[in-house]
């Protein structure tokens, strides 16, 4: 009992200082790895948000069974190997993602924009999830969902689960360790009620709303491209505290115990949408269908009111923490603020509680195209950064990765315009200029390639500002190199070892 104790909890020898801060700005010790159990445990509350219920009813509704089962392929599997490579590479350097960027192509004040880039995308999603809890809430008092109290429902879910991560990931596997029986029971017990009071639609009945063809499919593709990147990104925000020898099969391993609860619930999602749809009276059906917050009140009463709560806990406190790290280096690097991570998720809540007013479902499909764009590019980057430009091109060393400020650049024009160009074009078709659903693949893709040709016409010199003469490295600079070189102690010691 005491080794599989082990497998499930974190490091127990840690400072109450250690816990609240989790490193958010700097390298993770030895000491503070954690077992792939235990992480996967705490990602398992993203595996089961009320997102993945909405987002899994509505790609069935456009493109029907069995079609649907494309988009969520294309999802699993590229979240699976991004997330597997950069949360090895994360596990490795024991940074998160956020530090990692400064040297891997962006320079410090480029990963300060990146990094407000991905705490964008958690203020939008502590939203979502926050907007259903007080729609279950509000609904079931028979309060307007855009009156004052239910604002104040918004913002005291907000602060719950503030005061549930504000001591960090010890906190979190704490909260997800229980929340998971909690959540099982709850949702099999709407399952069975389900089945007793109405009659289940299955497969065959699960048809789109219009033809389900070509146009349709790209829809959903773009909702899944969305993700595919996303989702690796919030796995190493936890996958950095693996232990540093971790192997590409133990990412993938964390990367697939995420990822398959989320395709049961996606289904399952679909599921609850299209039996409950000839039962709604009033209303817009699709959306209120659409609507956790709606559909197991409905469904089991009260019972659904605690569950959706208990639910949108679990995972809110996943985006405040991610958000809060994102935040973190963001202000860090732009104006060498550091007044405690924990704050920053108190910037995130006070964000939500601003927008709250704008019924935020309804821009869905639009927020996860502009994700793709944005945070598909970000890491596209990154990854060519580190295999092509380091590994193939020899322009940067590849057995570290750089984050302190005082040995980069602030800007490396590599990364920093071919983000800028990439998510130029990808503007372009959210605005119009040609299809939207095509927009993150382009973006994606362009991104790269002209990272790369930046980072050969410049040879290398924005990498460093001056070559760190604490880290021994093995590297030898290519030819083309002309930057800031190791000197031949560091590299004879490097050798040696």
């Amino acid at each position: 009992m005491g080794k599989l104790k082990e497998w499930f909890q974190g490091p127990q020898d840690i400072t109450e200082a250690e816990a609240v801060e989790d490193y958010a700005v700097g390298r993770v010790p030895h000491h503070y790895r954690w077992p792939i159990p235990a992480i996967i445990l705490v990602l398992l509350g993203n595996s089961t948000a009320m997102f993945w219920f909405s987002l899994g009813a509505d790609m069935t509704y456009q493109v029907g069974w069995p079609k649907v089962w494309i988009p969520i392929l294309y999802m699993v599997v590229l979240a699976t190997v991004i997330g597997a490579v950069i949360m090895k590479l994360a596990s490795k350097e024991g940074l998160s993602l956020n530090l990692m960027t400064r040297g891997l192509g962006f320079g410090y004040m480029g990963s300060a924009v990146t990094s407000l880039i991905y705490a964008i995308n958690f203020i939008f999603y502590f939203l979502f999830e926050g907007t259903i809890v007080s729609h279950a809430i509000a609904n079931q008092l028979g309060i307007a969902v855009d009156s004052p109290m239910g604002i104040a429902i918004f913002a005291t879910m907000g602060l719950a689960a503030i005061w549930f991560v504000w001591k960090g990931m010890s906190s979190m596997q704490f909260l997800q360790t229980w929340g998971v029986p909690i959540f099982v029971v709850l949702f099999a017990f709407c399952m069975w009620q389900l089945a007793n009071d109405y009659t289940p639609v299955g497969f065959a009945g699960w048809q789109p709303k219009g033809d389900g063809g070509s146009n349709a499919m790209w829809m959903v593709l773009n909702m899944a491209n969305g993700q595919i990147v996303f989702q690796g990104l919030l796995a190493t925000d936890y996958g950095r505290f693996a232990k540093p020898g971790i192997t590409h099969k133990g990412t993938a391993t964390i990367m697939l115990g995420m990822l398959i609860p989320i395709v049961a619930v996606m289904l399952f999602g679909a599921c609850l949408a299209y039996t409950l749809m000839p039962h709604i009276k009033s209303g817009d059906v699709w959306s209120h269908a659409l609507d956790p917050g709606f559909v197991f009140p409905m469904v089991i009463g009260v019972v659904g009111v605690i569950f959706t709560i208990i639910t949108q806990i679990r995972i809110n406190v996943m985006n405040l923490y991610s958000g809060s790290i994102a935040l973190s280096n963001t202000m860090d690097m732009a104006f060498n603020y550091r007044p405690g991570r924990q704050w920053w998720m108190v910037l995130v809540w006070a964000f939500g509680v601003l927008f709250y007013v704008c019924n935020i479902l309804q821009y869905t499909g639009t927020f996860l195209a502009i994700t793709g764009i944005l945070t598909n590019t970000w890491v596209f980057i990154i990854l060519t950064d580190y295999f092509v430009c380091r590994k193939m091109l020899g322009l940067a060393p590849t057995d570290f990765v750089e984050y302190r400020k005082e040995y980069l650049r602030r800007w490396n024009p590599s990364g920093s315009i071919a983000l800028a160009v990439a998510v130029a074009i990808g503007a372009a078709g959210i605005l119009g200029a040609y299809p939207m659903v095509f927009a993150s693949f382009i973006a994606m893709l362009v991104g790269p390639v002209i990272h790369v040709i930046i980072s050969v016409a410049t040879r290398g010199r924005f990498y460093f500002s001056t070559f760190p003469e604490d880290m021994p490295t093995r590297w030898r600079p290519s030819q083309r190199y002309q930057g800031p070189r190791p000197d031949a102690a560091a590299m004879s010691y490097a050798s040696s070892r």
